[in-house]
């Protein structure tokens, strides 16, 4: 697999723009004072399926081939990125079958249901359900579709951190959750590209470090997965994301759930912002650590706002 280039992810700005609407890069006055910093909020719930990964779906179904498409895609997620398969499938008329973990967030699983995708429900976590799609990919023919090893996508996710710099060009730290990777590596691509003094920094939960493990430590490594924030609750790293990563990523910075709860309820005080715990990630991150963000001009990703009502009120509770 070789990485996207910041010519990949223009093209994929091209690919997508009849699908996805830009969205808004608003300044936030609430944040900028409690986090001493020029603070914007990067809107990506604002996309019609509520999260960042629409843009690598439509992205990668209008790059596949005839054949491809007629065998029909089988991914696995926890469910924003299987909204987005599902929703770039039922655009270009294919199949989708998304294979989900047994406990999924029931918003997401009922909006899956709704695009029109086969569910498959296997295994307690996102990596289980991963593998029985893969082996049924095997045995049916289907394509498999990777949530984080596709260049595509990553090259479509990465269309986010290239409007926050279209719209704020002295940006100076982009902060990004991770789960599996794509949103970072995108972002890390494109800032780099661009200005390789610009920042970016990574936020994962440390209930599912995976991730930042295999950042750490330079291979792939698997560790608990047990975050609620399900967007990135991820228990390996992934091969294409680390090797963006591990060359161009700044800095990793690992939260724990309770930050990520107080995150979600600060982005409603503070932003007048409905997140996710995943949305909320990043947010936590500059939170936690509010040294890394202090005096410059940073841009935080929402990177979605598929939440349930037990989350919500929980976050609350937190805050």
């Amino acid at each position: 697999m070789e990485a996207p280039t910041l010519r990949d992810v223009y093209q994929a700005k091209k690919t997508i723009a009849p699908h996805i609407a830009r969205t808004p890069l608003h300044y936030s006055a609430g944040l900028s004072e409690l986090l001493s910093a020029e603070v914007y909020v990067k809107h990506e719930e604002y996309l019609p399926l509520g999260a960042f990964k629409q843009r690598g779906g439509v992205n990668l179904l209008a790059n596949l081939t005839e054949e491809e498409r007629a065998a029909g895609l089988i991914t696995a997620s926890t469910g924003n990125h299987g909204q987005s398969v599902a929703s770039a499938c039922r655009m270009f008329g294919v199949r989708a079958m998304v294979c989900l973990p047994e406990n999924a967030n029931p918003n997401k699983v009922k909006a899956m249901e709704t695009l029109g995708a086969e569910l498959i429900f296997h295994g307690e976590n996102f990596d289980a359900a991963r593998m029985h799609g893969l082996q049924l990919s095997r045995e049916e023919g289907y394509r498999f579709v990777h949530p984080v090893n596709e260049p595509l996508l990553i090259a479509g996710v990465a269309t986010a951190s290239l409007e926050t710099i279209e719209d704020l060009p002295d940006v100076q730290v982009l902060v990004v959750p991770l789960g599996g990777g794509s949103g970072v590596s995108g972002a890390c691509i494109v800032a780099k590209s661009i200005d390789p003094s610009m920042e970016v920094l990574a936020v994962q939960s440390e209930q599912s470090p995976a991730g930042y493990r295999s950042w750490k430590e330079g291979k792939i490594v698997e560790a608990q997965n047990e975050t609620f924030a399900e967007g990135v609750a991820t228990g390996t790293g992934y091969e294409l994301a680390q090797q963006i990563i591990g060359d161009l990523l700044d800095d990793f910075l690992l939260v724990n759930d309770d930050d990520i709860r107080r995150a979600v309820a600060t982005l409603i005080d503070k932003a007048h912002t409905l997140a996710e715990g995943a949305g909320a990630t990043a947010l936590a991150g500059a939170l936690k650590y509010p040294e890394k963000v202090k005096g410059k001009k940073v841009a935080i990703t929402v990177s979605g706002s598929n939440t349930t009502i037990e989350q919500l009120r929980q976050a609350l509770d937190a805050y």
